[in-house]
């Protein structure tokens, strides 16, 4: 028998003055992302930013459909849009915030099991770890590698 120990490490911010300002400036345009959001439905509007390893940062948020599941959360749009558009571009960063009710979440919000597979899978295409920001009016968490947030993603090995 083997045992594997799956350890996570999160750091926890009070303020977006303790961060980079790179970090600082994903969490902002993420909190201006989830301004865009379609959620007629839940009411909970998510945004996400992408930083890319050249310098393009990519905005996305949550679209809602009357048809569910036919919506995307604000991680996939952002991935989609940025893996389509510039497909030769890791991405070094994700910041994720949430709207509820007109005002920024109290506590961060995380990716989706979806979102995490995608968040993997691109993590695998590239051979480069992500930073995940999860930003809320109370904290940010900085995790510095995505594999923290889905240790035993779905991978094929070739």
């Amino acid at each position: 028998m083997k045992t594997i120990e799956i350890k996570s490490i999160i750091h926890e911010y009070s303020s977006l003055d303790e961060l980079s300002p790179e970090s600082k400036n994903l969490c902002a345009l993420a909190l201006e992302a989830a301004k865009t959001a379609y959620a007629p439905y839940s009411k909970f509007q998510v945004g996400a930013t992408i930083m890319l390893e050249n310098g393009v940062v990519v905005k996305g948020s949550n679209q809602e459909n009357m048809a569910y599941p036919s919506g995307l959360c604000a991680e996939r749009v952002a991935l989609f849009y940025a893996n389509s558009t510039y497909p030769d571009q890791a991405v070094e960063a994700i910041a994720v915030t949430a709207i509820h009710n007109g005002s920024q979440v109290d506590y961060p919000i995380s990716p989706c099991g979806s979102c995490r597979q995608v968040i993997a899978e691109t993590k695998q295409r590239f051979n480069k770890k992500i930073k995940i920001l999860l930003y809320s009016s109370d904290k940010i968490l900085e995790i510095n590698d995505s594999d923290m947030l889905l240790p035993l993603s779905f991978a094929i090995d070739d």
